[in-house]
């Protein structure tokens, strides 16, 4: 496989010294660098953690679908953003694996697995979904932002098969006001991992359309900082 990590660029804010680190994707047609910009608008200081790494990685450029084959940055393709829609699955597993060899980068670096958490906004949440619950169930947790899973998509059959082992826990956030994703997709998302064995906190952000709010941010910061404490704070 021809790697793709030469064009995934990631920007990292930490302290010299961490014991974790939280993977952030962005969604279709950002870049890390943009990406970071916005959250950096909403919360007025970056997004960061005494005791943790974060990177925003840029996914590579691709043909885009859902765009009428328009070339963005984007994690996988999409043929539409609708439930019904089959998962273009030659993507998402070629960019899991890429994901993955960048996970196993902080693993080579002394962090553990289970102390790295995933996530993303939209194209970038679903990402996380497949890498967490398909490539790397040994993961802290996972947080999706303003997205779903298709009808029978391939994490739900994956889950289906799973063995006694423990899944990462799942954080979701969905505007009420989703105008591209609906607001009951991402609970049916929800609903059914959950059914599946995922223990899953979901929060519906009133009057918020497809887009990143101060609140849901917040939230998630604190979700992490529980999932992820200073060493010193872990319960013996």
């Amino acid at each position: 496989m021809n790697s793709k990590l030469g064009v995934i660029k990631v920007i990292a804010h930490t302290s010299k010294v961490h014991s974790g680190t939280v993977i952030f994707l962005h969604g279709t047609g950002f870049t890390g660098t943009r990406f970071k910009e916005w959250i950096k608008s909403l919360l007025t200081k970056d997004m960061s953690f005494p005791q943790l790494k974060v990177l925003i990685p840029t996914a590579p450029i691709r043909p885009y679908s859902a765009l009428g084959g328009l070339r963005s940055h984007a994690w996988f393709n999409r043929p539409k953003v609708s439930l019904d829609a089959p998962e273009d699955l030659t993507t998402i597993d070629s960019m899991a694996q890429e994901l993955s060899v960048l996970v196993n980068k902080e693993v080579e670096q002394g962090i553990p697995l289970n102390r790295i958490i995933v996530g993303g906004f939209s194209n970038g949440g679903t990402m996380a979904l497949h890498l967490a619950y398909r490539y790397l169930p040994q993961l802290s947790g996972v947080f999706a932002l303003s997205t779903f899973l298709n009808h029978n998509s391939s994490v739900y059959e994956a889950l289906q098969m799973k063995t006694t082992q423990e899944l990462p826990p799942l954080f979701m956030c969905h505007g009420d006001q989703d105008g591209l994703v609906s607001d009951e997709w991402a609970s049916q998302t929800a609903n059914t991992l959950q059914k599946l064995g995922v223990d899953v906190q979901f929060h519906i952000i009133k009057d918020a359309d497809h887009e990143l709010t101060k609140r849901e941010l917040l939230q998630l910061m604190d979700w992490i900082s529980e999932k992820l404490p200073p060493l010193g704070e872990l319960s013996t």
